[in-house]
């Protein structure tokens, strides 16, 4: 008889230790430093440089050098306006298309070592690294692979010019967190004087493989962006939020830097191969670059909020950018706005009412992932279920009614993203009843934010309905945010402008005519909004006229940028009588596309 009970305990010991034992992983699986980028959750991008003297978006590569003088530069004050917004990090533009340096390399003489600021011995990209180290934030520095003023520019020359300048960026300013390579590549440009457009294949120019050699070598803790990776990924636009629908993963071997698919981005591939993650880039101003004009359109606290609950509440991270000023300076309404966002997104946050709740679950693989594993504070400890069980659901009891309006999930990503499905729900006089979150409750990855109208209610059940394996959970919070809204979504605003009438329109210009005779100055140009936005207008002219025999141009231009961020365009040109007014398009960004756009206003 004892020998029975000596194996069936053994038998018993065998079934108990497979219980405790982690679920199995299911790929494509993080990199340790792409969970601990994601951990920091927020940081920010700064934009300086030529641009920002030239009143431009996209400099040509023809500024002076004399121009850039900043006279109060004070990099100190960057870093306290991102920690001020709890902000872990900066990401300055090093180098912008426009091929100006704001470090003193030694392979052009395009950059800061021949300007005016501090006699040409300043060095921005150090100044900021020392910042940085002062204030406890990580460094991350942008280096356009493209470049407008690069005579040689398109040949193999540049290319290593491209990986010297790579080099003295990833061994000369200590220890950065990302590296940051833009998918605009190719196009108009100065060129050393040709002022003439290349094209290059930005699948083969650059050989990026060998870039992402090289930072893995001298950069092994940082995260390196672009379309496809393959550290993060852009999320396909410039206005700051992921999908709710946000999948991890990307078919890495069909997506490269100026990827034709890009609105992909924006939730992933879930039949990815790769785990490269979602980072939501947007500027606090409608311009990445400072324009004094915009300093009234600076995001609201609002606004701010509402792309942290997409973005970060999306599976990504938020990336958001402060133009830096013409005298060095980021903006007080732009370190105001940042401030209250981040006190407001923590005041929304502060109170986790599952910490006095208990916790039921409909399934367990043991002691060692239960449902304390939930609000334990540890990060690698989570709540799982056993083997085979990939649907389930977590009752949360708050012991007496509560109001609230926001909750948190968050998976234990090191095994993988799993989650496909979910929903939430309360209990009304005996009734499980649904939760509106107002968007698709699908996947959660990292961290999924979700906001509702207040309920009132003792319990919450999140029902788990369909994964790609044994559920991990390892953080859940309920929120109660008195006061605060929904949702912030706002569209654009459009000026009324003059009153005016639709004429004629093709595939290449739109004409109008205004009721009367005006001396008009001003043309807003806001492109198609719809999800794909088509018919986007890249090189333009405006054309005016008493009548439509003596039209004739009074600007042209380029809409710089406007393929990933397809905002509100201004153009502003010496004011003259008319009563018609044509924009045409001389180029597409699109080849071939007829010209699309929400609203046109003339002022």
């Amino acid at each position: 008889m004892k020998r029975y009970l000596v194996a069936a305990t053994a038998v018993l010991s065998s079934v108990v230790g497979l219980a405790q034992q982690a679920p199995k992983a299911i790929g494509p699986l993080p990199k340790a430093s792409q969970v601990e980028w994601q951990k920091l959750e927020t940081y920010a991008f700064i934009h300086f440089g030529p641009n920002t003297f030239g009143d431009r978006e996209w400099g040509y590569g023809d500024a002076s050098l004399e121009s850039f003088n900043p006279t109060r530069l004070d990099c100190e004050q960057w870093a306290r306006t991102v920690k001020g917004a709890g902000m872990k990090g900066i990401i300055l533009t090093a180098k912008h298309h426009d091929g100006f340096c704001l470090w003193p390399t030694r392979y052009t003489d395009y950059s800061v070592r021949n300007t005016p600021y501090k006699q040409g011995k300043g060095d921005v990209v150090g100044e900021l690294a020392a910042a940085c180290k002062k204030y406890g934030l990580k460094l991350g520095l942008y280096l356009s692979p493209w470049d407008r003023h690069q005579a040689f520019y398109g040949t193999a020359l540049y290319r290593e010019y491209f990986y010297a300048q790579l080099h003295e960026l990833l061994t000369q300013y200590g220890e950065l967190f990302e590296v940051w390579f833009d998918g605009a590549n190719g196009g108009d440009g100065w060129y050393g004087g040709a002022k003439e457009t290349r094209k290059i294949d930005r699948r083969t120019y650059y050989d990026f493989p060998r870039a992402w050699a090289m930072v893995d070598k001298l950069q092994p803790k940082a995260q390196i962006f672009s379309d496809g990776g393959p550290g993060c990924r852009w999320v396909g636009n410039e206005d700051g939020y992921a999908f709710a629908t946000n999948w991890s993963f990307l078919r890495s071997k069909e997506v490269y830097p100026g990827y034709d698919r890009s609105p992909e981005l924006q939730q992933g591939h879930r039949d990815g191969d790769k785990w490269i993650p979602a980072e939501c880039n947007v500027s606090i101003r409608p311009g990445w670059f400072y324009h004094e004009k915009e300093d009234s359109k600076v995001k609201s606290v609002d606004e701010l909020v509402d792309l942290y609950y997409r973005s970060v509440g999306h599976n990504g991270t938020q990336l958001i950018n402060f133009p830096v000023n013409k005298e060095g300076l980021i903006h007080p309404i732009d370190s105001a706005n940042a401030a209250n966002y981040y006190k407001q997104i923590s005041a929304e946050l502060k109170n986790n009412l599952v910490l006095k709740a208990s916790v039921k679950a409909s399934n367990t693989r043991g002691k060692k992932f239960s449902t304390k594993k939930l609000v334990d504070g540890n990060y690698d400890t989570y709540w799982a279920t056993a083997d085979g069980v990939t649907t389930g659901s977590l009752t949360i009891d708050f012991n007496k009614t509560r109001k609230v309006n926001r909750m948190m999930l968050q998976e234990y990503i090191p095994l993988g993203q799993r989650v496909e499905k979910f929903r939430v729900e309360y209990l009304h006089k005996g009734e499980w009843l649904p939760v509106n979150c107002g968007e698709e409750t699908t996947t959660i990855g990292y961290k999924r934010l979700l906001r509702f109208k207040t309920i009132e209610a003792r319990k919450l059940r999140v029902v788990f309905e369909q994964s790609r394996g044994e559920l991990c959970i390892n953080n859940i919070g309920v929120y109660y945010a008195p006061g605060a809204k929904e949702r912030y979504i706002e569209k654009p605003s459009m000026l009324e402008g003059i009153k005016k009438q639709l004429v004629n329109a093709d595939a290449t210009s739109v004409l109008f005519e205004i009721y009367t005779t005006n001396n008009i100055k001003t043309l807003y140009y806001l492109p198609d909004q719809s999800a794909n936005h088509e018919g986007l207008i890249s090189d333009y002219e405006i054309l005016v006229g008493d009548d439509l025999s003596s039209m004739h141009k009074v600007t042209d231009g380029q809409f710089a940028n406007i393929r990933n961020h397809p905002i509100l365009q201004e153009v502003h040109f010496t004011p003259t009588k008319a009563r018609y007014v044509m924009l045409k398009a001389t180029r597409m960004v699109v080849d071939g596309q007829p010209l699309k756009y929400d609203n046109i206003a003339i002022e």
